[in-house]
């Protein structure tokens, strides 16, 4: 018997890979509906994935807008934000 305070593998007390891209992809369409109404939005991809701790978000954004590029930007970035506070609240 040992006493390693190293967490376990499969330490509990994270969130489940499932949980982590729906928090994401949440987060990012949240983002992109609170700057643009859904009628004027032509097409949305929001793509997250998250294996071996790498979490990996791609927003594609359709809508008439010259900003709509920063728009995807900051929902890749809104994503991030609320894995974080995902992982500091576990």
């Amino acid at each position: 018997m040992t006493d390693d305070p190293t967490p376990d593998a499969t330490d509990t007390d994270d969130p489940s890979d499932e949980r982590v891209v729906e928090t994401a992809a949440e987060a990012a369409t949240d983002l992109v509906f609170s700057r643009y109404a859904r009628a004027d939005v032509d097409d949305l991809d929001v793509t997250v994935s998250f294996e071996d701790g790498q979490l990996t978000v791609d927003v594609y954004l359709d809508v008439d807008d010259p900003a709509a590029e920063q728009v995807a930007e900051d929902a890749t970035l809104a994503a991030r934000s609320a894995v974080d506070d995902l992982f500091e609240s576990a």
